[in-house]
C-alpha cells in the first residue's frame, strides 16, 4: 500500500489565517488478482475509506466469481436442472443486482457484451485467476462454438429468481469490476461525506466533491500505479463526476500453440475480438455504462468509431499500431 497527501498551502505573514483543508489522501494494494486504488479527499478518513472498500469487494468476489468454487456463481453452475432443462434459483440481492448490471448491458449493446461466455473463456484457458494462467502453453482445439446467449437469461429482481439452461457458466467479468467501482465509491462517500474515486483494475468510479482539477488519471494499456512507468501509449485526463473506463486487448493475454489469446470476447464466434484496437477508454455517467461501451468497441472493431460517436461518449481509441483516436471531446493525447 501507499499513501500520499496533498495539504493547503501554509498561511503568508501577516494574513488572515485560513480555514483548514482536508487533506487528499490515496491508497493501493493488490487483490482479486487486480490492482485496486482508492482516493478520498479527506485524508483522515482514509482508513475507514480502505475498510469499507475491501470489505465490499471481498462480498462481491464471494457472490460473483468465475473461479472461486464457494462462490455464489459458481453453485448456479452446478445446480440441477428441472425436467424443462431450465435451472431456477432465488440468488441474494447482491448477485441479482450483479447479473441485472450484465443484462442490461447485454441489451444496450445489443448482444455483443454477453455475460453467457464463461464455458467459451474457460475452453480457452481462461479459467482461473489470471495471475494463475500459464502465459504461454501448447495449442488448443479452439473451434466457432456457440454462446447460449443472453437472451436465455431471465431474472426476477422482484422475487431475485435467476433462470438458466442447465450447464451454462455465467461471465460477469465484462461488467462486475466497473459496477462494484460505481457501488463502492458510492457508499463511501455517503458515509464518509468527502470526495472518493475507486479504481479497480482501471474501471474508475468518483462520487463527491473533486480535488481541485478534478481527479486525475492515466489512461494506459496495463493499469498501473501513477508512480510507476506507463505500458504502451498513454495519456492523463481529468473528469470531476461519473466513471472512466480502459478495455484492453493487450492487458490480459496468454498463448496457446502460436496463437495469441486476450479475454474479450466476440460471442457470435466465442473467439477473442479481431485485434483492431489495443485499447479503448470512455468516460461517461457511470463506470458500468462507460465499461459497456469499451468493452463493446472491442468487439465492434472499426464499426466502434461511428456507433461511440453516436453516443457522444467521450473515447479513446488505440491502433494495434499505436495510432490514436479521440472522439466527443476527448482531448488529444
Amino acid at each position: 500500500m501507499t499513501l500520499s497527501a496533498r495539504r493547503g498551502e501554509p498561511a503568508q505573514p501577516g494574513a488572515a489565517t485560513p480555514q483548514p483543508q482536508p487533506q487528499v489522501a490515496s491508497a493501493s494494494w493488490d487483490a482479486l488478482g487486480m490492482l485496486i486504488q482508492l482516493v478520498v479527499t479527506d485524508g483522515a478518513r482514509i482508513g475507514e475509506a480502505r475498510q469499507m472498500l475491501a470489505g465490499d469487494l471481498a462480498e462481491v468476489d464471494l457472490a460473483c466469481s468465475r473461479f472461486r468454487p464457494d462462490s455464489e456463481l459458481a453453485a448456479l453452475a452446478r445446480a440441477a436442472p428441472g425436467a424443462d432443462g431450465l435451472c431456477t434459483t432465488t440468488v441474494s440481492p447482491l448477485l441479482a443486482e450483479a447479473v441485472a448490471v450484465a443484462l442490461r448491458a447485454a441489451s444496450l449493446t445489443k448482444g455483443d457484451v454477453d455475460p453467457t461466455v464463461g464455458a467459451a473463456l474457460s475452453a480457452l484457458g481462461y479459467d482461473r485467476d489470471f495471475g494463475q494462467i500459464s502465459r504461454s502453453g501448447p495449442p488448443l482445439p479452439v473451434a466457432v462454438r456457440a454462446v447460449p446467449g443472453w437472451r436465455e437469461i431471465r431474472l426476477d429482481t422482484r422475487t431475485r429468481q435467476l433462470t438458466l439452461p442447465a450447464g451454462v457458466q455465467l461471465d460477469l467479468g465484462a461488467t462486475v469490476k466497473a459496477w462494484a467501482a460505481d457501488r463502492s465509491a458510492a457508499r463511501i462517500a455517503a458515509s464518509l461525506g468527502c470526495g472518493v474515486l475507486v479504481s479497480l483494475g482501471g474501471d474508475t468510479a468518483v462520487v463527491g466533491d473533486p480535488p481541485e482539477g478534478g481527479w486525475r488519471i492515466r489512461v494506459q494499456d496495463v493499469t498501473g500505479r501513477p508512480e510507476d512507468p506507463a505500458h504502451g501509449p498513454a495519456t492523463v485526463i481529468a473528469i470531476r463526476d461519473g466513471g472512466l473506463a480502459t478495455s484492453s486487448t493487450a492487458a490480459r493475454r496468454w498463448q496457446r500453440g502460436g496463437d495469441v489469446l486476450h479475454h474479450i470476447l466476440d460471442p457470435r464466434t466465442a473467439l477473442p475480438a479481431a485485434p483492431v484496437w489495443r485499447t479503448v477508454s470512455v468516460a461517461a455517467g457511470t463506470c458500468a455504462d462507460a465499461n459497456t461501451a469499451s468493452t463493446a468497441a472491442i468487439i465492434r472493431g472499426r464499426r466502434a468509431l461511428a456507433w461511440l460517436a453516436t453516443l457522444r461518449l467521450p473515447a479513446r481509441l488505440v491502433e494495434t499500431d499505436g495510432t490514436v483516436h479521440t472522439l466527443n471531446g476527448w482531448p488529444p493525447d
